[in-house]
């Protein structure tokens, strides 16, 4: 290597740019700067799984009384726990032996590798959407959207519990063909928005956040257009005021959270071959109604976009390759109080 110190080079740069990278990724999903914003992000410090509380039954001794009557003092089992595997990802960021000679000093070093640290930032984040709005599917991926919140709540194993078993584990699905009669328009889709909302609501919990793919937007968008109905005062708010296009319905926010294809087939790595890059975002004709008190993001401490150590040198190649890593899982602590809206 033409600089001794460039390991050091290397390291200091990915740090300086990795301490706001946790932050960026979560305004870059709808979803997330919920989470944040709602105290829902919370690391963890280790252990095999990531273990989280639920709380699914009311306590069991509410009774009315009169006078001297024997109350119930017997124990209520109102709190189980879901185990969520640890998942890990990780991008690349390297440099050969030419490119730093060619861009000898530590200044144009420092501007090449930010350059590449801005792209890897870019990929890291657009997979990690990718994987919010993704079916647990992908080999080590997080759970995702469609696994959490499914078409198919009656079936499946979320975080160690059957689904099939426990109904309290179950979301609330409405498809627009199967539970409405038809596809979703402009003209039906607020029907079948209500339909779903009003089976989400408990006294003061409902879901205060609607995350939508390029279709179901539009089509809620188009049902607006006629009161020309806006999120928030001249579009400021606080998803407006980080670029995401936003309306309102009852006391949530409605967010386009797509890719700019606008689902999450978009193919993964981020090119084909008409060499367009894909991000993927929330399933063709969906949208997803979450009360994110009961959602959280849970990054481990010491692994949440932070460069790995040690540097890898390649045995065989003039070459040095830096890892950003995280690692940890999107978890659910209610599921009943969570619902989805798809089209068939």
């Amino acid at each position: 290597m033409a600089f001794p110190n460039l390991s050091e080079i290397v390291t200091t740069t990915l740090r300086n740019r990795t301490g706001e990278l946790a932050d960026n990724m979560s305004r870059n999903n709808a979803l997330l700067v919920r989470l944040n914003r709602r105290g829902r992000v919370k690391t963890f410090s280790g252990g095999r799984t990531i273990v989280q509380e639920l709380n699914y039954a009311n306590n069991q001794t509410f009774q009315w009384y009169s006078g001297y009557q024997v109350l119930n003092i017997a124990p209520s089992q109102t709190f189980t726990a879901a185990e969520y595997p640890i998942r890990q990802s990780a991008c690349a960021v390297s440099i050969s032996g030419l490119e730093e000679l060619q861009n000898s000093g530590e200044e144009a070093i420092i501007d090449l590798l930010e350059s590449r640290i801005e792209n890897a930032e870019d990929t890291f984040m657009n997979g990690m959407s990718n994987g919010i709005y993704g079916d647990g599917t992908i080999t080590g991926s997080v759970n995702g959207l469609q696994l959490l919140v499914a078409s198919s709540p009656g079936s499946g194993v979320i975080g160690g519990i059957d689904r099939g078993t426990w109904s309290f584990w179950q979301n609330i699905a409405y498809g627009a063909i199967t539970n409405g009669g038809a596809a979703m328009t402009s003209a039906n889709i607020q029907n079948y928005m209500d339909s779903l909302w009003v089976q989400l609501v408990r006294g003061r919990d409902s879901p205060d956040l609607i995350v939508a793919d390029n279709n179901a937007y539009k089509y809620y968008w188009q049902s607006l257009q006629a009161i020309q109905r806006i999120a928030s005062e001249n579009g400021t708010g606080e998803f407006g005021t980080l670029g995401f296009q936003t309306l309102k319905y009852n006391t949530a926010d409605v967010v386009l959270d797509g890719g700019f294809q606008g689902f999450s087939t978009d193919p993964l790595p981020y090119e084909t071959s008409a060499g367009t890059s894909a991000v993927g975002g929330a399933p063709a004709n969906t949208m997803y109604f979450l009360n994110t008190k009961y959602l959280h993001w849970r990054p481990h401490s010491k692994r949440n976009m932070v460069p790995l150590d040690p540097d890898r040198f390649s045995v065989n190649q003039d070459a040095m390759v830096k890892l950003i890593g995280w690692a940890g899982n999107m978890t659910l602590s209610n599921s009943f109080l969570q619902g989805v809206l798809y089209n068939t």
